[in-house]
């Protein structure tokens, strides 16, 4: 059975910074793309990151960038989220997703973790 599972969020001031961890077991990732999404109290998910297997293409959302550094560590199946600057609009529940570089479709998801950002 594949699990992601999120760890590191938690309460933080503004300005601050978190890392965040999914470590991925049940399987290996090879050709999967590694995302973080977020999702605010009554909000849509929304896209923060992403990364590819070998870790040379990288994305962020605009609200994220130079804030925000995804990275990846295959010999581990861990993908990590290290924040800094946090304001208190990146307050949200954060997910790690995997899905197969050939598919737009998410295959795997973890429970999420929650950053809270205090003003």
């Amino acid at each position: 059975q594949v699990q992601l599972v999120e760890s590191g969020g938690g309460l933080v001031q503004a300005g601050g910074s978190l890392r965040l961890s999914c470590a991925a077991s049940g399987s290996t990732f090879s050709n999967y793309w590694l995302t973080w999404f977020r999702q605010a109290p009554g909000k849509e998910r929304e896209f923060v990151a992403t990364i590819n297997w070998s870790g040379n293409i990288k994305n962020y959302a605009d609200s994220v960038k130079g804030r925000f550094t995804i990275s990846r560590d295959n010999t581990k199946n861990t993908v990590a989220l290290q924040t800094s600057s946090l304001k208190p609009e990146d307050t949200a529940v954060y997910y790690c997703a995997a899905r197969w570089s050939g598919s737009s479709k998410y295959d795997y998801w973890g429970q999420g973790t929650q950053v809270t950002v205090s003003s």
